[in-house]
């Protein structure tokens, strides 16, 4: 894309006299043309005329060095968040860490407290069966006991003749 400049702006911009840039028109070293009986120069073709090379080699050294400024400025911040990153990765893993503990302590509490109810109901269940055994020897005996009563009761209770 071209930019067409009038020689007065192109002349306030380069700090040069209009006369000299006309004077170097005319011999056609900058791309310029007439147009409604002003001239036009093209800024580009006419910037690397009039600006010595010197300043040109100076204006593409300080533009890398700001582009390198902004790549230095954008590597230091990824580097940056980078850390963050690194960081805040470090901090979830010791929190994982800590939950896996809290959770392998609680179940090893909880397999404890399962054996012991387990050994409990063992005990329990021994008892159950040892007084079930004492009832029906109880029973047994009762009726046993009874039985005989009242056979005996049978005997003394009928009439003597």
């Amino acid at each position: 894309m071209q930019t067409w400049l009038s020689v007065e702006e192109f002349s306030r911009l380069v700090g040069r006299d209009e006369d000299a840039i006309e004077q170097l028109c005319e011999e056609n070293k900058p791309v310029s043309k007439v147009e409604r009986g002003r001239r036009y120069i093209e800024s580009a073709s006419a910037t690397s005329v009039l600006l010595p090379k010197k300043v040109e080699e100076n204006l593409v050294i300080e533009k890398r060095g700001e582009a390198m400024q902004f790549v230095e400025k954008t590597v230091g911040t990824i580097l940056s968040m980078h850390e963050k990153v690194v960081d805040a990765k470090d901090e979830t893993l010791e929190a994982l860490r800590n939950e896996n503990q809290f959770l392998k302590e609680g179940l090893l509490a909880m397999q404890d407290l399962y054996e012991e109810d387990r050994k409990a109901i063992e005990v329990l269940t021994k008892q159950l069966s040892m007084t079930q055994e004492e009832l029906e020897f109880v029973k047994r005996k009762y009726k046993l006991m009874w039985g005989k009563a009242i056979q005996y009761a049978g005997e003394n209770s009928t009439p003597k003749k």
